[in-house]
């Protein structure tokens, strides 16, 4: 597995050049996008809706990006499977709850 951090710009897409080079995926690639326990999930898809952009970006739809409650500016982790040839993007909020619930375990206090 392997992460990045990104900020969507106002379009909704996100930079993530490592990741895509590290599956091989090229700008115009189409993706399947969907989402999943308020993750995004990318997939490579011959018939996708969406494309990787010309400059390596992810697109993120607006009704993903609202329904996952991503907004303009506010950092997201990537996270590329290449076993499975996916990516997730996790928004910002979840990653604040798994974190706070980690450190209340670590430091043994209630979460």
């Amino acid at each position: 597995m392997l992460f990045d951090a990104a900020r969507p710009d106002a379009a909704g897409r996100v930079t993530a050049r490592p990741l895509l080079r590290a599956l091989g995926w090229k700008p115009g690639l189409a993706l399947h996008i969907d989402v999943v326990y308020a993750t995004v999930l990318i997939a490579p898809a011959p018939n996708g809706a969406h494309v990787v952009g010309t400059r390596e970006e992810l697109p993120l739809p607006a009704v993903t990006r609202h329904l996952c409650g991503i907004a303009p500016g506010e950092p997201v982790l990537l996270a590329a499977l290449p076993r499975q040839n996916r990516i997730l993007v996790h928004p910002s909020n979840t990653i604040t709850a798994v974190l706070a619930d980690l450190h209340a375990r670590i430091l043994g206090e209630p979460s």
